[in-house]
């Protein structure tokens, strides 16, 4: 018997905190949906703050695309079963415009060019496209177009970034581009070394700012652009870059740098203040250990720890758990498996087929693309092709027939499924 002292009751219950499972609840919230949100660990912390919606097609060939639309396009018709191919351009569009005006609305500002990709520097000195990027990134892109003297700048004790490397692998194509370290920040480990969230921290200081400030200007020499890692503030970091671009007479611009991610902190942090703000009730980090129906279909989910400290009763759920990482899906000797309902999962036949003998085959893996079919309302499908629960509904990356990170589709197709999946459940529930 379930104590109804210890049971928050909703409309809606998300599982998952990652991009998809957020945007969901954003939707929501947007809707008048009361919603629960509960999750163990969201993978934007891991992300680069880049919002990609369409990079590569096919994936066999490695093709790049200025237009992410006119990859949609070929996609659709290539993939029928890519979930981008149940969704009309305008909801796609639409979806993200509304996540980059909450998050502006939370002070994270996103630019774009037009309805084009942006082409950005790398932690790894190659480039790759984007559809919206951060503000602080934004003159990264305009230096990589027109390369004008750059200077790289990095930090001692923050390894996951390197100028040097950055710096190497641009030059034969970028004359002008120099690189530096600096000792920035005493703080650290025993061994001298320092997180980005620290830096990030500190970098909010007045006093850090100005001596900064002062440190790079001796290693200007010349460069109209200073390409820094992207620890530059947590919470007003499009004014620090503006204060810096001023202060030292050139554009400065962040770049992404290697996991844990200073500006996917940023985007986790305003997703969790701005829907808190919208009366969304968040339960980090809780697992949902066990489930049930009533009699009137409702789910009720036990989360917590080890055990069901306490109990969601919602008309509907929304899994946004993820993949292997998250353990949405899990990989076992015999098959890989969705974690919490038991829905199956599609996937190559035989285990000797969820991978290619080239590990770095461009057509990734088969097994990358396991993950829920659903229907036409975003429902998991049972072996029979029927839905597994009328009234659950999945989003994001355990979403079956994508590779988002090879295509670089991972934020549209985790936005974007958010909503279709939201408006899919408004619609059951009228």
């Amino acid at each position: 018997m379930i104590p109804e002292n210890e049971t928050v009751e909703c409309r809606l219950a998300i599982i998952g905190c990652g991009l998809s499972g957020m945007a969901a609840a954003l939707f929501a919230a947007e809707q008048g949906i009361t919603t629960v949100q509960t999750g163990v660990s969201g993978g934007m912390i891991f992300a680069s703050g880049l919002l990609d919606l369409m990079g590569i097609h096919p994936l066999e060939t490695g093709a790049k695309w200025r237009d992410p639309w006119a990859a949609i396009e070929a996609l659709a018709g290539n993939m029928p079963d890519h979930p981008y191919a149940r969704l009309e351009k305008v909801a796609l569009k639409e979806s993200m415009e509304r996540v980059v005006a909450f998050l502006d609305d939370e002070g994270l500002r996103y630019l774009k060019d037009g309805e084009n990709n942006s082409e950005m520097i790398t932690p790894l000195g190659t480039s790759k496209y984007s559809y919206y990027v951060p503000q602080t990134m934004w003159n990264g892109v305009k230096t990589l177009k027109e390369k004008p003297p750059c200077l790289i700048l990095g930090f001692n004790g923050l390894n996951d970034f390197s100028a040097s490397q950055i710096a190497g692998t641009l030059c034969d194509q970028w004359p002008g581009l120099r690189w530096q370290n600096l000792q920035f920040s005493d703080r650290g480990s025993a061994s001298g070394l320092v997180t980005g969230d620290i830096m990030a921290r500190d970098m909010e200081v007045r006093e850090n700012l100005e001596r900064l400030v002062s440190e790079v200007r001796p290693h200007l020499k010349g460069a109209e652009a200073v390409g820094m890692p992207a620890v530059l503030g947590m919470e007003r970091s499009h004014e620090i870059v503006e204060k810096l671009s001023r202060e030292l007479g050139a554009r400065v611009f962040e770049i992404p740098t290697m996991p844990l991610s200073v500006p996917g902190l940023r985007l986790n942090e305003a997703f969790m203040r701005g829907l808190s703000a919208k009366g969304v009730k968040l339960f980090f980090p809780n697992r949902v250990i066990k489930w049930e129906q009533d009699e009137k279909g409702n789910f009720l989910l036990g989360i917590g720890g080890k055990t069901a400290d306490k109990w969601i009763r919602a008309e509907g759920v929304i899994l946004a758990a993820g993949r292997f990482w998250a353990k949405g899906l899990r990989a076992d000797r015999d098959k890989i498996r969705e974690t919490l309902f038991d829905i199956p999962v599609s996937q190559p036949g035989e285990r000797k087929e969820w991978h290619r003998s080239n590990f770095f085959d461009l057509r990734g893996h088969p097994a990358n693309q396991a993950g829920l079919d659903v229907d036409d309302l975003f429902r998991p499908i049972d072996k029979d092709g029927r839905p597994a629960f009328d009234n659950l509904f999945a989003c994001g990356s355990i979403l079956a027939h994508q590779d988002w990170m090879r295509m670089k589709c991972g934020s549209g197709l985790a936005i974007s499924t958010a909503s279709a999946a939201v408006d899919a459940f408004s619609s059951y529930n009228a």
